[in-house]
């Protein structure tokens, strides 16, 4: 990973460091880290890797719960001092285009996961290397980890990362997402309660 470039950032959460990383210099769509300023890298870190939802962090689509999850995760980074990592995965790796077309096979009647199979696409082909390269960058090797996905979890356990604390990062559903929230339960293990 390449940190391109850095500057301090006022929010509504406070002020952030935001730094993008690429794998290569030519790449316009760089991950963004949002590091406190107070940070402590000698402590555990709470961390939150969001992966990128254009409809629903920008936008707040009730199709998701994504928007609102940054919106909650940036909150507890500012009162913890962490990191939010926002990687550029949209659409679980598939892509604005593909998301569009995967939410009208929805429309359909199909969940995510049929969706994303009905257009010959991964149900879920995001990676999370360059997560550890960033954190390791930033002279972290201790976190506190907001989420409700295993596979974030697994990431974390299986580097050279000390998973200190697993946090649940729960949004209650709402009458639009009710079903996709069921489908990350029940089809792809993710750890929620509220569904």
């Amino acid at each position: 990973m390449i940190k391109e470039s850095e500057a301090i950032i006022p929010t509504n959460w406070g002020k952030f460091r935001m730094v993008a990383y690429t794998s290569l210099e030519s790449d316009y769509s760089p991950h963004i880290v949002m590091v406190h300023p107070d940070i402590n890298t000698n402590a555990t870190v709470t961390i939150r890797i969001h992966s990128e939802c254009l409809t629903g962090d920008l936008f707040q689509s009730q199709r998701c719960d994504c928007g609102s999850q940054l919106d909650k995760g940036m909150k507890v980074i500012a009162d913890e001092k962490g990191i939010l990592i926002y990687m550029r995965q949209e659409g679980r790796g598939i892509g604005i285009i593909n998301k569009l077309k995967a939410y009208n096979k929805q429309d359909e009647g199909l969940d995510t996961i049929q969706a994303n199979e009905a257009l010959g696409l991964a149900i879920d082909g995001r990676t999370y290397e360059e997560v550890i390269a960033i954190l390791k960058d930033l002279n972290v090797t201790k976190v506190k980890l907001l989420t409700n996905n295993p596979l974030k979890i697994a990431a974390i356990e299986n580097s050279e990362i000390q998973l200190v604390k697993r946090q649940q990062h729960e949004i209650a559903p709402n009458k639009i997402n009710a079903g996709y929230l069921k489908t990350k339960k029940e089809s792809m293990g993710h750890l929620l309660n509220q569904v």
